[in-house]
């Protein structure tokens, strides 16, 4: 499955299968870290989840996932297909041979790369999928309103109160057509810059230790890794990749999930400085546990499914 001798399509397809799978398994913590990272009054990772089970049941930690699968699919495979084939590029325009192994060098600027190509995608994909999951936002907003409006010498417990969720977006293609109409197209990019210097070198630490990790357990160089070592090499790297990008990827979240009605940061330095400020440095860290355990299924799957779509590619 190839377009020309260079560029290889089988890349592309096979990154579409790996990102589907990786997001059923990866979903519902990423709902639990995006909370943590965003939201308000839950006092640890355990602590979430059992919020979120308790209010909105099991089907909470799936919110939004209907996006991530149609969007991510197609993003991973930008990635997966992209990096593949600007290895080859690389190869052939630096070696003469683009089957050659790739150099530590080559390997580290092929992954950069992708980086930065993954944010003009990945940027709205990640910012509709956040202004999903944190729909339970404008919830307490209006406990808050209704708090200070209720008469004084009331004697009515707020939490006995039956309040009709009314929800800002009321799916995937209104979330998009609000932030449109309201933030014009450089709303979807809202938190870009962040995403640039998250994924930059998030993805040099994704495919580089799955490199290492793949070659490390592969004792014979003349055969392929087998399955179980792929599947360790993704997982390893994706909870390496994951833990080291956390403080960029908190301020990210913070600035997708902060609509414009209530908007409180100016840039990424003005977000960065107030959450130091508010929350002290300890919030750059907020969901690190939460990445490093979604991390490694989410990727392992991503690579192992990867992996042997394209084998069954290439064997055809």
């Amino acid at each position: 499955m190839q377009s020309s001798k260079n560029f290889r399509l089988d890349d592309f397809v096979a990154g579409w299968i790996g990102g589907a799978s990786s997001v059923v398994v990866g979903h519902p913590l990423d709902t639990v870290k995006t909370r943590l990272q965003a939201g308000k009054n839950y006092k640890n990772t355990l602590h979430c989840i059992l919020s979120i089970y308790r209010k909105e049941t099991a089907m909470g930690f799936f919110k939004g996932m209907s996006f991530p699968l149609a969007s991510i699919t197609v993003y991973n495979s930008v990635v997966f297909g992209f990096f593949s084939n600007i290895q080859r590029l690389i190869n052939k325009y630096r070696h003469g041979d683009e089957r050659r192994p790739c150099s530590m060098l080559d390997l580290t600027v092929a992954s950069m790369l992708t980086g930065l190509v993954s944010v003009g995608l990945g940027a709205p994909v990640d910012l509709v999928k956040i202004r999903l999951q944190m729909q339970t936002q404008t919830v307490l907003a209006e406990n808050l309103h209704l708090a200070g409006h209720v008469p004084s010498g009331t004697n009515i417990p707020l939490r006995s109160m039956d309040i009709p969720s009314r929800r800002l977006y009321r799916g995937p293609v209104h979330c998009i057509s609000s932030i449109l109409q309201t933030e014009g197209l450089q709303g979807l990019y809202r938190g870009a810059g962040a995403m640039v210097l998250r994924d930059v070198p998030g993805y040099a630490l994704y495919f580089i230790p799955y490199a290492i990790f793949c070659e490390l357990l592969t004792p014979d160089a003349s055969s392929g890794p087998h399955p179980c070592s792929i599947w360790l090499a993704g997982g390893l790297a994706g909870s390496i990749s994951w833990v080291t990008a956390t403080p960029a990827d908190v301020v990210k979240s913070r600035m997708q999930a902060d609509a414009q009605v209530q908007r409180k940061y100016r840039g990424i330095l003005h977000c960065i400085v107030h959450s130091y400020k508010t929350e002290g440095a300890q919030v750059f860290f907020r969901g690190a546990s939460v990445n490093a355990i979604r991390g490694f299924p989410m990727s392992s799957t991503m690579f192992l499914t990867y992996e042997l779509s394209l084998q069954f590619f290439r064997s055809l």
